[in-house]
């Protein structure tokens, strides 16, 4: 398995936010991307009474604490200064952790030969939820090989980029083994199958 080539910071996300956490994506994305980052997602939950968690990576998918701490510095004045929260928050930073959100052509294309969760915005062929190896973007497209065959159905589907709602990859050994052999594996997970799981945050209370 072939790494993919890191593309720019400015690559534009397939899979961005709604509603307040577009807001604070919006007014902290430049300077992630300033600052040699890539906006991965943004969430805003009432854990804590109110959490902002903000992930991010550099371009070949490494996240150090260091690197979390550096953000942190530079996005708490801004967000402070405009304020879209409008009440009390904690602030988190963190990798994108190894069971990671994949939110751009160049995730699925890095991660291809991974399993993966794929949920749809709009269906395809009655469905929207897809659980597969996922194989390098073509054409404005991503095939998934499914890990569960039904019998009369389809073994694979190729999936539109842009109708995609939500993905991301599924905690495997061979998963781990290859993140922590790119040297791209934080200390924590996303957290999508279980607990929230900070990763290499960095809690800033505001």
């Amino acid at each position: 398995m072939t790494d993919a080539p890191d593309h720019p910071p400015g690559e534009k996300r397939l899979i961005t936010e709604t509603g307040v956490a577009a807001r604070v994506a919006q007014i902290v994305e430049p300077s992630l991307e300033g600052l040699g980052f890539r906006l991965v997602r943004v969430r805003v939950t009432g854990q804590n009474g109110c959490t902002v968690q903000i992930m991010a990576e550099r371009p070949d998918g490494t996240m150090t604490v260091e690197d979390c701490e550096a953000v942190s510095r530079t996005i708490s004045p801004l967000l402070d200064v405009d304020d879209p929260i409008g009440r009390a928050y904690h602030l988190e930073i963190s990798s994108p952790g190894i069971d990671r959100p994949l939110v751009r052509a160049q995730d699925f294309a890095r991660w291809a030969g991974h399993e993966a969760k794929v949920e749809l915005s709009v269906p395809l062929e009655g469905r929207k939820r897809f659980r597969g190896v996922i194989r390098a973007p073509e054409g404005g497209t991503v095939r998934i090989e499914l890990a569960d065959v039904k019998e009369g159905l389809p073994a694979a589907y190729d999936l539109r980029l842009t109708d995609i709602g939500e993905a991301h990859l599924v905690l495997t050994d061979e998963l781990i083994r290859e993140s922590l052999r790119r040297g791209s594996a934080p200390p924590g997970g996303d957290g999508e199958d279980g607990d929230e799981d900070d990763g290499a945050g960095a809690p800033t209370a505001h």
